[in-house]
Parts: C-alpha cells; structure tokens; sequence
C-alpha cells in the first residue's frame, strides 16, 4: 500500500524509459552512445531505467548507414541516406509494436533528440528532390509511444538541460507514478478525491480551466462510472500539467495559499511573504525562496490539509529543481 506516498521518502526508485544510448551503449548508427551525465547523475538516484533502442530492436545493427523520414509527413517512411526511396519502415514499426506490447509500466521516458525513430519533435521528413517538408514530426517509434500511452511525460534529454522544461518533466514523472500506485492500483472514489485533494494547488498553478473543469467532475453530478471518471479525471490532470507554469499562475497560487494563515500569523509577517512572493514575480528570486518561506509558516500554523499539498515538494528536494526556476 502506498497511502503515505511522499517524493521525500521513497523507498524504491520510479520506473522510467530511456534510448538505450543515454545510458552510454554503444548502439547509435556510428558504433558510439550519447550518454547523459544528467540522466546517469542526479536522476538515477530515483529512477530505474527500462532502456529500448527501437533500431538495434529492429535489426540494423551497428555500424550503419544513417536513417531519415521521407515521403508524406503525415505518414512518413524509414529509410537509409544514402538510398533515398528505400523502405525499411516496417522493420521498425514491428519492433516497436513488439516491444510496446510487453513494455513493463513507466512513469515517464526520456529519448534521444534527432533521432527518426526516438526524436520528440522537429524531426525532418525529406521530399523526393531531397529537401524537407517545412512539417516536422515525432520520430517513428515515439508516435507509437504516444499513441499507446498518450498520459504518459515524454521528454528529450537536451530539452532537459532547459530548467522549465526540467522541473516540468520531473513534476509530471512523479505525479503519473503517485497516481498509478495510489489510484489507478487502488481505484475508488477517496482514493481519486485525496489525490486531487493533494494536488489541487499544482492543478491551479498550471490551468485555471482545468482547475475549474475537475472542481465539476468531482462535484458529485458526474455520475459517469468510477473506471471512466478515474480515466477522465487522469487525462485532464496529465493534460494541464503538459506545459510549465506560469510565474503569474505560480504568484496566485502562492497567494492563495498564504490565506490560511490569515487567523494565526500575525498580519505584518504575512505581509513579509506577499513581499517575497512580489519579488518572485518580479524575478529577482526563484520560486524556490517564496516556497520555501511559506511553507516553514503552513508547517507551524497551518491546518494538515494544506501542509499535504503537494505542490510544497513535487519531486525530491535534494534534485534542487525549484532553485533554478
């Protein structure tokens, strides 16, 4: 049972896809790896890694001739470089399929930028006269990965080196694990409402629309059945927290949640914290010192319902993602 669930205290690491090449194999189409000191550093602390190289899968081996998309960006083939018109298209789609088929469960992957087969976005798809579409695309086993499991965080690893969009991916890793262990393997209706109860804050912070649209989902009204409203709810959820938030959004939230302590701290050091908060909209601090004041307040003289939110430690503290942010 995970009912005490806390990035803070685990007591296992999460379980997250990667391009085999990240971790230092040597399976890219020069017979080297593109390994990740930030993915084999900081991140392996928490997360056990479930590598897949969809080319090797697919039997191209290494060495090899580099691969491109050609033809219709919609409906792009593989094939080799250095002889354009070519398909090996379906090698690959059966690998993946293969091996999507059997994939143990992940809360996030993280894939090798500009590759055809694991490339996030912007991937080229070449014409005939051997320029490419202004469209770019996902690569071939990515659209697949996405296809199949369409909540699940998927990022590149340079994109990580891009602090907003680092601490977004982590922020969506750990939220997709504490829901599959606490709500997806434990389904009913308390377990669904403490999740939200405990990530309200973080919902508000990255979508006022989808604050508002979950408030009426679980309203009570909804009388759609359990597994469905689950499935909704987890849709809307992964989908808000899709992009960074805000600073605004981030300001709002933290404003909000300084009203519960209107009746216990005294007004002059509230008015401390909104000055802090100010600065912080201002950028002049990171989100990290706001945060970090308020919630040393919220741990004295706050009620327990809001010392648990979530959005006081999304992921580990020792990442120190909220100081570059």
């Amino acid at each position: 049972m995970y009912e005490t669930f806390h990035p803070d205290q685990l007591d296992h690491k999460i379980p997250v896809g990667i391009s085999a090449c990240l971790l230092g194999e040597n399976v890219r189409f020069n017979g080297g790896h593109s390994r990740s000191v930030y993915c084999l550093g900081p991140l392996a602390d928490y997360f056990d890694y479930a590598r897949f190289c969809p080319e090797m899968a697919a039997g191209f081996g290494t060495p090899r001739p580099t691969l491109r998309l050609e033809g219709d960006p919609t409906a792009p083939r593989l094939a080799y470089s250095n002889k354009p018109g070519t398909d090996v298209s379906e090698h690959l789609i059966n690998a993946n399929a293969t091996y999507l088929a059997v994939m143990p469960p992940v809360d996030g992957y993280i894939l090798m930028k500009n590759s055809p087969s694991c490339g996030l976005s912007r991937i080229k798809v070449y014409q005939e006269n051997g320029h490419p579409h202004m469209q770019r695309v996902a690569g071939l086993f990515t659209q697949a990965l996405q296809q199949q499991y369409p909540n699940l965080p998927v990022e590149e690893e340079g994109r990580l080196h891009d602090p907003n969009l680092r601490e977004n991916f982590l922020l969506r890793v750990f939220a997709h694990h504490e829901f599959r262990l606490t709500v997806i393997e434990q389904p009913s209706m308390k377990t669904l409402l403490d999740f939200h109860s405990r990530y309200k804050y973080i919902v508000m912070a990255h979508s006022q629309t989808a604050y508002k649209a979950i408030g009426r989902m679980l309203s009570g009204q909804d009388k759609r059945p359990l597994e469905e409203l689950i499935d909704l709810y987890f849709t809307t959820f992964m989908t808000a927290l899709g992009k960074p938030a805000k600073r605004k959004n981030h300001c709002n939230v933290l404003m909000h949640l300084v009203g519960y302590l209107k009746k216990t701290v005294e007004g002059n050091i509230r008015n401390e914290i909104l000055d802090v908060i100010e600065q912080y909209r201002r950028g002049e601090v990171n989100l990290a010192t706001p945060v970090t004041l308020l919630h040393h307040y919220l741990k004295l003289y706050g009620s327990d319902y809001v010392q648990q939110q979530r959005y006081f430690a999304p992921y580990p503290r020792a990442l120190g993602i909220r100081n570059t942010v």
